[in-house]
């Protein structure tokens, strides 16, 4: 049988004037629509992962589109199964992804690299292009999958690019593509980038679902980390999957990603179903050697 549940990846760089005008006809939209799932609204745009029917994903996003300035989302379309969020919210902040540029924040609107859709970097695997590829993600991600030979940056959280530029500035003259989950972080990486003197800078259009979803088990090894309770997924069948990680504790090869159970800690880690039955009821292996409990 066919599943019944969609979830809905987006995000648009875009002038909200209003955003808690746009608030309220989110929620009044997602409500109606039985949505549940996260969705951040700011001056610049909108970022959104939602959980519904097929059916009343698809009038959302047929409603959406009826608004001039979403019209060319790059929806990304998952299978759910109805519980994949608790609830849904939607909240007004600063930035619709935390870059914390402060004074130096972009307009990806005004300067961001050049869209490189998911056929083209195939192209450049195959035929052997020269290029660096930056992984704009956080570390944990990186930890249960990543494209081959990406480079990144030491960066525990998105927002410490810009104290860790030195660790990639020698990056400037070469030909390089950000990358990261959906789009939206690489997007305002890239024009980042830009601004402090990198002279050819592409991001990957839609980011590595989209990659993943036209090239399943190429390129990319491992699994993809999301936000949501899946925790990861992955596009190949399960018999061809490889993990490139393995349970903290007990060394099996895993992708289950896990938080600290101290709450000094509350790191996010590869643990396995068989040692942390919960996702949290257990510390990391750096608090069990210092017997937190």
């Amino acid at each position: 049988m066919k599943n019944k549940y969609q979830i809905l990846l987006y995000y648009m760089y875009t002038n909200i004037v209003d955003p808690e005008t746009m608030k309220k006809w989110q929620l009044e939209l997602c409500k109606n629509l039985g949505l549940k799932g996260r969705i951040i609204i700011a001056h610049e745009g909108i970022n959104g992962t939602v959980e519904g029917t097929i059916k009343d994903t698809r009038k959302y996003m047929s409603e959406m589109k009826k608004d001039s300035r979403f019209k060319n989302i790059h929806w990304k379309r998952s299978a759910g199964d109805g519980d994949s969020f608790p609830r849904l919210s939607v909240k007004v902040k600063p930035e619709i992804v935390n870059l914390g540029l402060g004074d130096d924040d972009i307009d990806p609107n005004k300067i961001t690299g050049t869209r490189l859709k998911p056929d083209e970097l195939h192209k450049w695997y195959e035929d052997g292009e020269e290029f660096a590829m930056i992984d704009m993600r956080n570390d944990y991600e990186h930890k249960v999958g990543k494209f081959e030979n990406s480079i990144e940056p030491e960066t525990k959280y998105f927002r410490d690019l810009k104290g860790q530029m030195k660790t990639i500035e020698y990056l400037k003259d070469k030909k390089v593509i950000t990358v990261c989950t959906g789009g939206v972080r690489c997007e305002k990486a890239s024009g980042y980038l830009k601004s402090q003197g990198f002279k050819e800078v592409y991001q990957l259009d839609g980011g590595i679902v989209s990659y993943m979803e036209k090239y399943p088990g190429e390129n990319f090894q491992g699994s993809l980390y999301v936000f949501d309770k899946r925790q990861t997924m992955h596009f190949d069948k399960p018999e061809n999957h490889q993990f490139i990680t393995s349970c903290e504790h007990c060394h099996e090869p895993s992708d289950y990603m896990c938080n600290c159970a101290n709450t000094k800690c509350n790191k996010k880690y590869v643990g396995c179903p068989k040692c942390v039955p919960s996702n949290r009821h257990r510390v990391c292996k750096e608090c069990e050697k210092v017997a937190v409990v």
